[in-house]
């Protein structure tokens, strides 16, 4: 079995106002470097369209519906001051659920060892009914619950290294026994969640927040110190990760100072979680990153990692 790569160009076609960080360059940088002769061993596919009833496993339906009755005819219409739809917004938002939710499928039928899935909008920060932070719908959470109900699994777990909080995976499953959420990332930072009391109705809650100007040792440290040992305890059944690159020393719109090598490192650390307990099962997904360079350079040494799984 191979490293699946899903992504879809339909994911171009969510636009963004001049100047905005989350813009279509950023899929054409990772296609870019994922085109260099080490990684022509991928599997690669093409992410279909998820159906709505598989957003509303995390997101109500009236919600779901209002995020399609938004999308504009032409222009961009803002959400909030961060989020905004284009005409092309709702077909790459049913892109990157239904690229999560096919990665998922994929590795409980053995077809792939793993996944990655290079979509766009991104998704952590969007709540149960709420739109925020350039995210529409949480992928991540998504793909965890529908591991529940389409493949029976008792435990998923999210593992969060972007460095901006997840706030919603975190609101979605705060009062849920079955998923745990663990995240690294930096504080204070938008958007002001993710203190380390901050723990979930049942303790399934594991926040490592970290300091400006923090680095590799610091952040090696809270993967070994709070989430790796949580997260073995916890012994999920599938573990998706929400890949944000981010907290990079180049990203512009935070102050951590990882480099590709810790990536790397953590991605590594959590495919021996899942090697231990979920008969290897990763499916990860991109979330923030705007420096293109860093980007793309981090994006390959995260998929390098998984195909060395």
């Amino acid at each position: 079995m191979s490293t699946l790569l899903i992504t879809h160009p339909a994911c171009l076609d969510h636009l963004t106002p001049l100047g905005h960080p989350e813009r279509p360059d950023r899929l054409r940088a990772i296609e870019r470097a994922l085109e260099a002769e080490k990684f022509q061993t991928l599997a690669r596919v093409q992410a279909p369209t998820a159906a709505l009833e598989t957003i509303a496993l995390c997101h109500p339906m009236d919600y779901v519906t209002q995020i399609r009755d938004a999308t504009p005819r032409e222009g961009m219409v803002r959400l909030d001051a961060d989020t905004s739809m284009s005409p092309g917004s709702f077909e790459a938002a049913l892109r990157a659920v239904g690229g999560a939710v096919y990665a998922v499928d994929e590795v409980f039928s053995k077809k792939a060892a793993n996944a990655f899935v290079a979509t766009r909008p991104p998704g952590h920060h969007a709540e149960t009914a709420r739109p925020m932070g350039f995210c529409l719908f949480d992928n991540a959470a998504v793909a965890a619950r529908y591991a529940q109900t389409r493949h029976g699994i008792a435990r998923a777990a999210i593992v969060d290294f972007d460095v901006h909080h997840g706030n919603g995976s975190q609101e979605i499953f705060w009062a849920d026994r079955t998923v745990m959420y663990c995240s690294t990332h930096q504080m204070p930072l938008f958007p002001g969640t993710g203190a380390v009391i901050e723990s979930g109705d049942f303790d399934t809650i594991v926040n490592a927040p970290l300091r400006p100007g923090d680095g590799g040792e610091a952040f090696r440290a809270a993967f070994e110190d709070r989430v790796l040992p949580r997260l073995r305890d916890f012994a999920p059944e599938l573990i998706v990760i929400s890949a944000g690159f981010d907290a990079h020393m180049r990203d512009p719109l935070a102050n951590l100072n990882l480099v590709e090598a810790d990536f790397a490192w953590a991605t590594q650390k959590i495919m021996e979680v899942a090697d231990r307990c979920a008969e290897g099962r990763v499916v990860s997904l991109l979330e923030g990153g705007y420096d293109l360079e860093a980007l793309a350079n981090s994006t390959a040494s995260h998929v390098t990692a998984l195909m060395r799984g």
